[in-house]
């Protein structure tokens, strides 16, 4: 028990570094020698864990991926008739609680790795929540479900990625949940202040 709690502080000085780090100088410039040095952690630790600075920046990722999963659960649970919003409102309150790591996902640090494992575990959730919701209310999609959940997620991706770069947030979480829940039901048409298509 005690080295399960020494390997979790050790494993969160080095996130906590690379973090840091890759904010101060970008992912690029950063070392092996540099996460130690600021996690106060010897090398042979530091390798006894990962390979390197980008399984690390991985394993983050992974760690940050579970923690949303967990997050998402039961909101998604709730909105298995229909769009409610309440899993987006989870994502962006933790967004603001893990800001800085959803910043460096975000702005594609690390080659763009953690970008796409974000997205692309974002987008698997989205397209099975899709299918689900369409097979639970007996209708049938429009549009490919895995194409769907791509646009959506790309969408919220876009949306996370300019909330957590403001120092104040640009606007409040409840408000963006509203503005994306109505461009969901009603569509871009209607958002840019059309009534309908011609």
């Amino acid at each position: 028990m005690a080295e399960d709690r020494r390997i979790r502080k050790t494993r969160r000085a080095l996130r906590d570094a690379l973090v840091e780090l890759v904010l101060e100088k970008g992912f690029t410039a950063l070392s092996v020698e540099d996460i130690t040095q600021r996690a106060d952690v010897a090398r042979a630790t530091f390798y006894s864990h990962f390979r390197d600075k980008d399984e690390l920046f991985a394993r983050v990722t992974r760690d940050l991926l579970d923690e949303l999963d967990e997050r998402l659960r039961p909101a998604v649970a709730e909105s298995a008739v229909g769009f409610t919003g309440k899993p987006v409102l989870q994502m962006l309150a933790h967004a603001r609680a893990e800001r800085d790591l959803y910043r460096i996902v975000l702005r594609g640090e690390g080659d763009g790795k953690p970008l796409r494992m974000f997205t692309e575990a974002c987008a698997r959730v989205a397209a099975a929540e899709f299918r689900g919701r369409s097979e639970r209310n007996a209708v049938e999609p429009r549009i490919d479900a895995g194409l769907l959940a791509r646009a959506w997620v790309g969408e919220q991706v876009a949306v996370l990625q300019w909330w957590v770069e403001h120092e104040v947030e640009p606007m409040p979480a409840e408000e963006v949940v509203r503005m994306l829940l109505d461009l969901a039901l009603r569509g871009r048409y209607w958002a840019t202040g059309f009534d309908r298509p011609a």
